[in-house]
């Protein structure tokens, strides 16, 4: 489960309620039906008592003990034995045999993510919860490390919560999300369904939808809806059930570009624009458009050049209609 929004949305307070770091002022808070937390009946389970894994936002490894010490640093009510065969079997799923006598400052930040999880992990956790796990390492690190925790995570089996306010970590590591933004929670479902289907605006800009417009339903035929957003009539799939009044979601990669005079294609929405401005994104470009309202398509490199896309041209912009996601406006 991931615990997904914008900074200040209350996801890591929600994660200490949860590890019993911090006590709520109303609420519960159970584990298979036990009570961890209940104001109303003064029920309060100290962290310890939970037996929870926790992994801090900066692995907070103590300098001074060896990555073997660190691992074993809960399990002091163990015999060494115990304590040292833990560990072991620990360092060899994790991939680091060979650094149980180094101290955290002789590791990479990949290797030292590692060592925080297998501590975590020491304990035999019933609940795993992750803070942020990957905002400590550098860009490759990170892509390189999500499907690697990803995998960690599913072999492991244990009950797991992670904050993250990265998109693409909610993605790769979540198979439920909830999407929280001012210590509400907006939407809960797969990671997917919130993404392509997102209940309300503050998901649609959380969840990186690109264009975001008013719209209005004109009418529902075949499972298509015609909306009129701005001086253009756009095709989407009909929406859920209710008022005419909704937000049009696009995505900047569902967006494909093409030169004025461009064939016909099979995409239902067909609308002339022109380019404000070009941004480029890595390998891609990032190509803002004015379609008579604000549109924003994601192209590559070598699209853009051949296009011969500049401020000020003029161009076609093509969708599909299922690529619009029709939000009910609250």
């Amino acid at each position: 489960m991931v615990l997904f929004g914008p900074s200040g949305a209350g996801k890591s307070t929600v994660l200490r309620c949860l590890a019993g770091l911090e006590r709520p002022d109303h609420g519960r808070v159970l584990f298979h039906g036990e009570p961890w937390c209940d104001t109303r009946a003064r029920v309060f389970l100290p962290p310890q008592a939970r037996r929870v894994g926790l992994l801090f936002q900066d692995y907070a490894l103590f300098p001074h003990l060896t990555t073997e010490r660190n691992v074993q640093y809960g399990l002091g009510a163990l015999p060494e034995s115990e304590r040292r065969e833990r560990s072991r079997a620990l360092f060899s799923l994790l991939g680091l045999g060979g650094l149980e006598h180094r101290l955290p400052r002789e590791l990479s930040g990949g290797q030292q993510q590692r060592v925080a999880l297998a501590r975590a992990l020491a304990i035999r956790p019933r609940l795993l919860l992750l803070d942020e796990p990957l905002s400590a390492l550098d860009a490759p690190s990170r892509e390189h490390l999500r499907g690697e925790l990803r995998r960690l995570l599913r072999e492991l089996g244990i009950p797991t919560v992670v904050v993250t306010h990265d998109r693409l970590e909610a993605l790769a590591l979540g198979d439920d999300l909830v999407a929280m933004e001012a210590g509400r929670v907006c939407q809960v479902g797969p990671v997917a369904d919130v993404f392509n289907h997102p209940a309300e605006l503050s998901v649609a800009r959380m969840t990186g939808i690109e264009t975001v417009l008013p719209g209005r339903v004109l009418r529902r035929e075949g499972g298509l809806a015609t909306v009129q957003a701005g001086p253009h009539t756009l095709t989407a799939l009909e929406p859920t059930p209710g008022g005419d009044s909704v937000f049009v979601c696009l995505r900047a990669e569902d967006v494909t570009l093409g030169p004025p005079e461009a064939s016909p294609t099979s995409a239902r929405n067909r609308l002339p624009c022109t380019v404000v401005s070009i941004s480029p994104e890595g390998a891609l470009v990032r190509v803002a458009l004015d379609a008579g309202f604000p549109l924003v398509a994601r192209v590559t490199r070598v699209s853009c050049e051949e296009l011969g896309l500049a401020e000020g041209r003029p161009v076609t912009a093509t969708f599909k209609a299922p690529a619009v996601r029709l939000v009910p406006h609250a």
